[in-house]
């Protein structure tokens, strides 16, 4: 139904068009559009105290996952009984950790995000690469359909859903994106 994207963090630019366009073609890929969602992007400080309020980790990260309805199974779509219920919940990336995440792999953060770089196109510094968001955010939408990684039978399960869902992304936009799950075990 309807999607929210709301950018609390004023740290690293972004471009909530391009990433609404993306996180759009995820929910279709999911079959979860008539579902509403909400993606809000935070900065390291606001990140670290959500993860040290609700998962007792006093350290920022890049991406935490609110389900509406709890106790999904893997891969189960909410059957929601009233209007009310057609929520999947929130997902909250954690956008300047995950900026400073692809800086200590060696990633590219300066391409416009969610756009190709082409021969004519300058690069823009300051623009986190939409490649880290869409990975992240197919993270948590996983999450919020009931998928886990907290041992390696449920990291299997869930880097096998995050790998289709991308392999369809990237068929539909000709990107190259892997699952962000690929070495946790």
């Amino acid at each position: 139904m309807s999607l929210v994207i709301r950018n609390l963090q004023k740290v690293i630019p972004l471009r909530r068009i391009p990433l609404r366009r993306r996180i759009e073609i995820l929910q279709k890929i999911l079959d979860v559009q008539q579902f509403d969602l909400g993606v809000i992007c935070v900065n390291n400080r606001n990140i670290q105290r959500l993860n040290s309020t609700y998962r007792q980790k006093n350290v920022p990260t890049d991406v935490l996952s609110f389900p509406f309805h709890e106790n999904l199974k893997a891969g189960e779509l909410p059957q929601p009984s009233f209007r009310d219920e057609y929520n999947l919940g929130d997902v909250f990336l954690g956008v300047e950790y995950i900026y400073q995440q692809c800086q200590e792999n060696g990633e590219d953060y300066y391409s416009i995000l969610t756009r190709k770089r082409v021969s004519f196109a300058p690069k823009r510094k300051g623009m986190l690469k939409a490649r880290m968001l869409k990975v992240t955010a197919a993270h948590g939408l996983c999450h919020l359909l009931g998928y886990q990684h907290n041992t390696e039978a449920e990291w299997e399960q869930m880097y096998q859903k995050e790998k289709q869902i991308l392999e369809e992304l990237n068929g539909i936009t000709g990107a190259n994106l892997q699952p962000l799950t690929k070495n946790h075990f």
